[in-house]
C-alpha cells in the first residue's frame, strides 16, 4: 500500500511538472497530503494576509522571528485542514452536505445583513469573491464541523464527581479579585473617520465575528487582521482585573461566557472582538452556581485533549511531504 501510494504521487510529481514548464509558469510543489497536491504559489497565496499584517502592524524588532513562528503555526493548522476535509470524503461514512442547507446559511447571512442577494454578490466582489467561491467556503466549513463533532465532541462526556473534583481542586479561581483572561481583536479607525468610515470599520469587524462563529480560529484572525499590541500573540492580553481597560471593553468581558465571542464593542479609537478564555471570581462561589462554568471548562479540555489525538492518529496513517 505505502509503495502503491508513493508511485501515484511519483507520477502526480512528474505530470504537475510537465504542465508547469509546458505552461512556462515557475512554481513547486511545496506540500504533498496523501493524493493532494499544494504549489508554492498556493501556499503563499493563503499565507499572504498574515504577512502583510505583520508588516503593517507588528513594531518590534524581530519581526522576522514573529512570521517565522506565525508561519509555523499557520502551516500545521493548514495541513490538519487538508486533513480533516479528506476524511470528511471518505467513501466508509462521507459527510454530505446539501446544497440547500448551504442555501439556508446564505439566506440567514442576507436577512441578518438585511441586504438582497444582488447587494450581497457585490459585497463579495469588493473583497475578490463570488458567490458560488462562498458557498464553497460555506459547505467546506460545514463538512469540518460535522466531522469534528461526530468523530470528537459527541464522544466527551463529564460527570458530577469530575465536576465537584475540579472545584475543589481549582477553589482559588472561585474566590478573591475577579479577573477575566482575555483576547481580543481590534480595528482602528482611519484618521479623521467620519460616520460612514467608523460604520464600515464596524462592519469588517462583524464580518470577522462571523468567520470565527463558523469556525475559523480566534487566534489566526487575531494575527491576519488586528491592529492590536497583541496581534502576534493571538490577541492574548492574559488575565485582566477590573478599572484596567476601557470600561465598554469592560462591561462586556466581564459578563461574556467562556468561550463566547462578543459582538464588536464601538470604543477609544476603534472596534474590538473579544473572547473569554478563563475567569478567576470574587468570594467564594457555590458549586451550583459555578457547575455549568466548570464543566465547559472540563469540556474544552476534554475537546483539546480528544482532537489533539484524533488529529495525530490521522495524521500518523497519513503521507505527508513538505517540501519548502
Amino acid at each position: 500500500m505505502i509503495f502503491y501510494r508513493q508511485v501515484i504521487l511519483c507520477i502526480l510529481s512528474v505530470v504537475f511538472l510537465y504542465l508547469t514548464a509546458t505552461a512556462g509558469v515557475v512554481d513547486k510543489i511545496a506540500i504533498i497530503v496523501n493524493e493532494e497536491i499544494v504549489t508554492l504559489s498556493e501556499f503563499n497565496a493563503a499565507f499572504e494576509p498574515y504577512v502583510k499584517n505583520i508588516e503593517e502592524n507588528y513594531k518590534g524588532t524581530d519581526k522576522e522571528k514573529v512570521i517565522s513562528q506565525t508561519r509555523d503555526m499557520f502551516l500545521k493548522h493548514f495541513i490538519d485542514n487538508i486533513l480533516i476535509e479528506q476524511e470528511a470524503k471518505k467513501s466508509h461514512s462521507p459527510i454530505v452536505v446539501k446544497d440547500e442547507e448551504v442555501m439556508a446559511v446564505v439566506k440567514n447571512i442576507l436577512a441578518k445583513r438585511n441586504v438582497s442577494m444582488g447587494e450581497y454578490e457585490k459585497e463579495l466582489a469588493k473583497e475578490g469573491k463570488t458567490l458560488e467561491t462562498m458557498k464553497k467556503e460555506i459547505r467546506s466549513q460545514m463538512v469540518r464541523m460535522r466531522l469534528l463533532r461526530r468523530e470528537v465532541q459527541s464522544k466527551i462526556i463529564v460527570s458530577e464527581e469530575e465536576i465537584g473534583a475540579y472545584y475543589h481542586k481549582h477553589r482559588e479561581s472561585y474566590e478573591g479579585k475577579e479577573t477575566v483572561h482575555v483576547k481580543m481583536i481590534l480595528l482602528k479607525y482611519p484618521p479623521d473617520a467620519n460616520g460612514a468610515a467608523r460604520a464600515k470599520v464596524k462592519n469588517d469587524a462583524d464580518k470577522l465575528r462571523k468567520r470565527i462563529e463558523n469556525g475559523e480560529y480566534f487566534e489566526q484572525i487575531a494575527v491576519k487582521y488586528s491592529q492590536g499590541a497583541a496581534a502576534s500573540m493571538g490577541g492574548d492580553i492574559g488575565f485582566v482585573e477590573r478599572g484596567i481597560i476601557m470600561p465598554e471593553i469592560e462591561e462586556v468581558v466581564f459578563s461574556l461566557p467562556i468561550g463566547k465571542v462578543s459582538e464588536p464593542i464601538e470604543a477609544g479609537d476603534g472596534v474590538y472582538i473579544v473572547t473569554v478564555v478563563d475567569k478567576k471570581g470574587a468570594g467564594l462561589k457555590p458549586l451550583d452556581v459555578v457547575r455549568q462554568e466548570i464543566k465547559t471548562i472540563i469540556e474544552e479540555e476534554k475537546l483539546n485533549k480528544q482532537y489533539d489525538e484524533w488529529i495525530a492518529s490521522v495524521r500518523k496513517k497519513s503521507y505527508i511531504d513538505i517540501r519548502m
